[in-house]
C-alpha cells in the first residue's frame, strides 16, 4: 500500500509499504479523509524526531473499517469511524481523575514514533487505542471531511467550556487560521460578541465568512488599543491566543479586563517557549491565565453532533483537498497560509 513517509525537513516520500496486519484486538481502517494540522506542519518543517528515520503523520482521521480483530469489541467491518490521536495510559494520577488529556504517558497516533497515522491508504488502530483512545462511529449523514474535522473541533469545544464563554461576553480571537475560525464559530454559537485579530489579509477575508463583530488588521492597528476602544475601555472578557506567537500572549494580558480570562491555546515553539507577561495586570486585575491542550473524549462525540446539526459547516473550513499521491503539495498549501483546512483524501 501507499504511505506518505516523513524522512527529513520538508521531505515527504510516497512509499510502497507492507499492508498492515490487523491486531487481534484492533482494527484496520481505510483512510477516507485526514486533515493537515498545525502540529503536522511543525514536525514536517523540522523532520522526524531525533533518532527516528521515518514517520507517518496524520491524526485528524476518518475512515472505514476494512478489518476487525476477533477481540476488537463492538466494532465491525464497514463501520464509519472518526478517530482522534490520544491514547492515555488509564493508570496515572491524571487518568484516575478522568483528566485523560493530561496523562503522563500520553501517546498520539501519527505523532508518537511507532504509531503510524492517517497519511496512508490504510491505518492500524491498535487495541490500546480502542480501549484508551478516542474512536467514535460517525452519525448518519456526517461526511468524511466532517468526521476528520471533529478532532480539531473537539479541542475548541473543550476550550470554551473550560474558560466558560458565556452569552453577551466579548471574546477576542488572536489568529484566524483554521483553529481561530473554529473559535469564532463556537464563541458566536455560545452567544458571545467576537473580535478577531489577524495580520494575514487572506485569513482576515476567510474569517469574515464566520461573521465576527470586528476584524483587526494587526499590521496597521494597535490591537490592544482597538480592543479597548471596542469595549469602551473595559477590555475583553476572554482572549484566546489561537496561534504560536509569543507577542499575542503578551498583548492578551494587556487587552483583557479585570477578572478576564486569557487562554493560551497555541503552543510556542519548543526552542523559544518563554514570553513576557505583565504580572501586575494579572495580580491586581485578578486575571486568569490558562492553558488549553487536547480534550476529554466526550468532546469528540460532542463535536460529531455539532457537525451533524450543522452548527459548524465543514465546507466553510475545508478550503483545499489533495489526493494522497500529492500529499507534499497539501503540506505546502497549508504552510503558505493561503488555506484554512487542507484535507488529504485517497487517490
Amino acid at each position: 500500500m501507499k504511505a506518505a513517509v516523513l524522512v527529513g525537513p520538508q521531505s515527504l516520500e510516497l512509499r510502497d509499504v507492507p499492508a498492515p496486519v490487523c491486531p487481534c484486538d484492533g482494527l484496520v481502517l481505510e483512510m477516507r479523509a485526514c486533515g493537515v494540522c498545525g502540529s503536522d506542519l511543525r514536525r514536517w518543517k523540522e523532520g522526524p524526531p531525533a533518532g527516528v528515520s521515518a514517520l507517518v503523520q496524520g491524526h485528524e482521521l476518518a475512515g472505514t473499517v476494512v478489518e476487525a480483530g476477533p477481540a476488537a469489541g463492538s466494532f465491525a467491518v464497514g463501520d464509519r469511524l472518526a478517530v482522534a490521536p490520544d491514547i492515555h495510559c488509564g493508570a496515572c494520577w491524571y487518568c484516575r481523575r478522568a483528566l485523560f488529556n493530561l496523562c503522563t504517558g500520553l501517546k498520539l497516533l501519527g505523532i508518537t514514533p511507532g504509531l503510524d497515522g492517517g497519511f496512508a491508504e490504510r491505518v492500524v488502530l491498535p487495541g490500546e487505542l480502542l480501549r484508551h483512545g478516542i474512536v467514535h462511529r460517525m452519525p448518519d449523514g456526517v461526511s468524511w471531511h466532517e468526521g476528520a474535522l471533529a478532532e480539531t473541533l473537539s479541542s475548541v469545544l473543550a476550550c470554551h467550556e473550560n474558560c466558560g464563554t458565556a452569552l453577551g461576553e466579548t471574546v477576542v480571537v488572536m489568529g484566524a487560521g483554521p483553529i481561530g475560525c473554529l473559535h469564532v464559530a463556537i464563541a458566536r454559537a455560545r452567544g458571545a460578541r467576537v473580535i478577531v485579530a489577524e495580520p494575514n489579509l487572506v485569513r482576515r477575508h476567510a474569517a469574515a465568512v464566520f461573521e465576527p463583530d470586528a476584524l483587526i488588521d494587526v499590521t496597521r492597528q494597535d490591537v490592544v488599543a482597538e480592543v479597548k476602544r471596542l469595549t469602551h475601555d473595559l477590555g475583553a472578557d476572554v482572549v484566546i491566543c489561537a496561534n504560536p506567537v509569543a507577542t499575542t500572549q503578551t498583548q492578551a494580558v494587556e487587552m483583557a479586563r479585570r477578572r478576564g480570562r486569557i487562554v493560551l491555546f497555541g503552543g510556542l515553539p519548543k526552542a523559544a517557549p518563554l514570553v513576557n507577561l505583565n504580572a501586575n495586570l494579572i495580580h491586581y486585575g485578578e486575571q486568569v491565565v490558562m492553558g488549553a491542550f487536547s480534550y476529554h473524549p466526550r468532546f469528540h462525540e460532542e463535536a460529531l453532533q455539532v457537525l451533524a446539526r450543522r452548527v459548524v459547516k465543514a465546507e466553510q473550513f475545508v478550503t483545499h483537498t489533495r489526493p494522497l499521491s500529492r500529499v507534499s503539495q497539501a503540506f505546502e498549501i497549508a504552510a503558505s497560509g493561503e488555506a484554512l483546512k487542507v484535507m488529504v483524501e485517497p487517490d
